[in-house]
């Protein structure tokens, strides 16, 4: 059985390959705007069922209102970093700075998550609701990208 831990970190996994790709394209290319999408999609859809799956049950607990509320304002902070790289040209240098400063946040968020809240939450969530909050957290993120 697989529990909402294994589920969120293999999304970091793949969202942190997406974001070294990232950083790595050149100019206006139509792989740059591909793979930002492909980002921004990936991005949201975690961090909308994280927050449901995750972040809310952890709230139940008084040690966990704190993490939950840092979480979730990274997550928000991001989603403000993603806005300005829409609005910016993709072939500007600043556009580039934005998306290493987006990997960057990732990164430390995923970070703060895995070696941190994983293991608070671990010592609260039953077996049963780490097996449970799981297949949750999949069935929401397969029926956010459908």
């Amino acid at each position: 059985m697989t529990t909402i831990f294994e589920e969120l970190r293999a999304d970091h996994d793949k969202q942190r390959t997406l974001l070294d790709l990232l950083v790595k394209t050149e100019g206006n290319s139509e792989g740059r705007k591909e793979l930002f999408e492909q980002i921004k999609a990936a991005m949201h859809h975690h961090e909308t069922a994280e927050e449901r799956y995750f972040y809310n049950p952890l709230m139940d607990y008084d040690s966990g209102v704190e993490k939950s509320r840092h979480g979730i304002a990274e997550h928000h902070e991001m989603d403000e970093v993603m806005e300005q790289m829409d609005e910016t040209d993709f072939s500007s240098p600043g556009w580039l700075s934005l998306a290493k400063k987006l990997r960057d946040m990732a990164l430390h968020h995923f970070e703060d998550e895995e070696k941190h809240y994983f293991i608070s939450a671990g010592q609260k969530f039953s077996d049963d609701d780490k097996t449970r909050l799981a297949n949750e957290y999949r069935n929401e993120m397969e029926r956010l990208a459908s």
